[in-house]
């Protein structure tokens, strides 16, 4: 009997590279994990990546067609570059979309923001699902949003819709432009607060020490309700913009949601006219990954069923 041909996702992350094989439903059968080494190159990472992918693929799918891959990345993706990838040095100068073609020539291929193929994820099988408009806010080693309306992801002109990462921070930032600013993700994302924590605290720590410090030591409190107040400012505006029936969470600082939950649903009472609901995603760490798998489905011309991931 002919074995069915299987696809391939691909989740460029800026601290770890997802990758998973799936069947033309997206139902997955094997998947990996490893570190971006980000210190090592961008190029490095890329061809680490690839040949990690390769060997998921003889080692959960021998001689089984490949039939689609979807790549997302943190940035937004080209054949030719990365754009907004500022978190990733050398990233944005990767010939993105070819060298994944390259890597399997012949084979349908289909790019994507990991924040959007993450939305993507929960709109179709998650927190999102009938949500008109939802909000999926991504808090990782970067920070970005994605908005869902009318059954699907928005894209933008640019493909840079919800990148709220680049947002002014005070009116003492208008009319300048973002690179002679300080721009929200460099304060508030994960690598922001690992890179103010270490430096404050005196001590190499990373954004979940931050929160778990901040328990009982103050010069750590103090670092997290920064952090807090300041993401809760954005998101409050984007969700009075938006009026959102839920936003939806993920990414690496869910570990610490015990502690931003609160905050978050304290201003969102506080200042919203119509307050959304407000909930850990369905896939808080790997919901790009998902989402890729879906783009490596859609690349291979398959219909996607949602009873695959019931």
């Amino acid at each position: 009997m002919k074995r069915r041909p299987v696809v391939l996702g691909l989740d460029f992350g800026g601290t770890k590279i997802a990758l998973a094989v799936g069947d033309l439903s997206g139902r997955r059968l094997g998947d990996a994990t490893i570190d971006s080494l980000a210190e090592a190159g961008a190029d490095a990472a890329m061809a680490r990546g690839l040949a990690a992918a390769s060997d998921l693929l003889a080692d959960v799918a021998p001689g089984q067609e490949l039939a689609g891959v979807g790549a997302a990345t943190l940035g937004i993706p080209y054949d030719n570059r990365v754009e907004l990838a500022p978190t990733f040095p050398g990233w944005g100068a990767l010939p993105f979309g070819q060298l994944i073609r390259d890597a399997f020539p012949g084979i349908p291929v289909r790019l994507g923001t990991d924040v959007k193929a993450a939305a993507a994820a929960e709109l179709r099988w998650g927190a999102l699902v009938g949500c008109d408009p939802g909000i999926y806010l991504n808090l990782g080693t970067g920070l970005a949003t994605a908005i869902v309306a009318g059954g699907t992801v928005i894209s933008g002109a640019h493909g840079a819709s919800g990148e709220i990462g680049y947002n002014l921070r005070s009116a003492a930032d208008v009319w300048i432009g973002a690179e002679e600013r300080t721009i929200l993700e460099h304060v508030v994302s994960g690598q922001a607060l690992e890179t103010t924590g270490s430096a404050r605290l005196g001590k190499p720590v990373t954004a979940a020490d931050v929160f778990a410090l901040a328990r009982s030591q103050p010069d750590a409190a103090v670092l997290a309700e920064e952090f807090q107040r300041e993401l809760a400012m954005h998101v409050v505006n984007l969700a009075i913009a938006l009026d959102p029936v839920r936003i939806a969470v993920g990414g690496g600082l869910v570990g610490a949601w015990d502690r931003i939950a609160p905050e978050l649903r304290r201003a969102l009472d506080a200042a919203v006219p119509f307050p959304p609901e407000l909930t850990v995603a369905r896939f808080p760490s790997d919901a790009p990954l998902v989402g890729a798998l879906a783009l490596g489905v859609e690349a291979a011309g398959a219909v996607l069923g949602a009873e695959a991931f019931a």
